[in-house]
């Protein structure tokens, strides 16, 4: 089954490394073109920076990256290297350097620029894209938790939740999980509670990791 690693939102991290600030921001993208676009954008606020680095790679597409003139390997590179650890794909990263007037030297950069990168991305989250079976199961509050519990159990997600007279909760199930999480719900209820079968959607999902 295909799936795969993307930012689950964008975001703005900002730290200050010996009186430098680093300003990073990570986007999920789906185009090389959407990817060139935050580039530019960025250059454009940050105009006054001395250094805009960034990199972008996309599922079954480019890999680019750029130093924008810091030493060779120390910005770029490192930043990518950041997503490709964690396996993420279609995904932007710019990093924006206020220099500070003190040198940090090619190892407190590569240092700077993958904490800018991984900072970005830890408050960005990330969410696996694959294919979900879509339950609905009606319940009762007080059931509730236990159902986002016996969901987890099986590898799956919550997705949304109506609040009524009771609680309709969308549920999202690997296929091999669909049956095991059903039994579960008639266990649970001693019959009284059924997860029906929606179909199938492709979606990314957020993880922990």
């Amino acid at each position: 089954m295909t799936e795969y690693f993307v930012p689950t939102k964008p975001s703005k991290t900002e730290f200050t490394e010996k009186r430098s600030t680093f300003i990073g921001h990570v986007w999920p993208v789906e185009t090389e073109a959407e990817a060139r676009a935050r580039v530019e954008e960025m250059k454009k606020k940050y105009h006054d920076a001395r250094h805009n680095c960034w990199c972008y790679l996309l599922r079954d597409g480019p890999v680019r990256y750029s130093d924008d003139g810091e030493p060779q390997g120390t910005a770029g590179q490192p930043m990518l290297a950041v997503f490709q650890k964690e396996g993420v794909t279609n995904v932007c990263c710019v990093a924006t350097r206020y220099f500070g007037g003190v040198l940090l030297g090619a190892g407190g950069l590569v240092r700077a620029y993958t904490q800018s990168a991984k900072d970005a991305l830890d408050a960005a989250g990330i969410s696996v894209v694959r294919r979900w079976v879509e339950l609905a199961v009606d319940c009762p509050y007080s059931f509730l938790e236990r159902v986002k519990l016996a969901c987890a159990a099986q590898g799956g997600a919550v997705g949304e939740i109506e609040y009524a007279a009771a609680v309709t909760v969308r549920a999202l199930l690997p296929e091999g999980g669909v049956e095991a999480f059903q039994a579960q719900m008639t266990e649970l209820s001693a019959g009284g509670i059924r997860a029906v079968e929606l179909g199938e959607v492709f979606r990314p999902v957020p993880v922990e990791r």
